[in-house]
């Protein structure tokens, strides 16, 4: 079966410096309820702000797959990843050390079961809105233009 050639490959992490640029990957879980698109937010974990769940890198996982991880982890979200960056946004992470400026891409995940139980749950809140009730309560402006404007129809073949 041949590869296609815009799949993505797994990272293989190395260390670095807390003060370098760092990646996360987001995943935008979303399904369909009566016909309508619904995007699922979690909160914090201190301030309760909502976001999407989004973590470091994977060692030997996709871009892709490491944000499914995380909406599994942070919002007991099992589904399918997209090889697809919907793109990326930026903020800055405050850390024991200071702050680390952080690149977030974004990654779509059709969700096919949310969990009754799953690790994060007592630490975070799970929502369901729509892309744009969803935009309206994130804080960054680029993340907040990439899932008010999301459209399933665009990834799917």
């Amino acid at each position: 079966m041949a590869k296609d050639p815009m799949q993505q490959l797994p990272i293989k992490l190395r260390a670095g410096r807390k003060t370098d640029v760092r990646a996360q990957f987001a995943a935008l879980c979303w399904r369909l309820r009566d016909g309508n698109v619904e995007i699922c937010l979690v909160t914090t974990r201190n301030s309760g702000r909502w976001i999407l769940p989004k973590g470091w890198p994977i060692h030997k996982q996709t871009p892709a797959d490491s944000a499914a991880i995380e909406a599994y982890e942070e919002a007991g979200i099992r589904g399918d990843a997209i090889d697809r960056c919907l793109g990326a946004y930026s903020y800055v992470k405050p850390l024991k050390s200071g702050e680390a400026p952080i690149i977030v891409m974004v990654y779509p995940v059709r969700v096919r079961k949310e969990l009754r139980k799953w690790p994060e749950r007592g630490q975070r809140k799970r929502k369901w809105f729509s892309p744009k009730k969803a935009a309206k309560k994130l804080q960054e402006p680029a993340l907040q233009q990439i899932v008010a404007s999301f459209k399933p129809q665009t990834i799917l073949h």
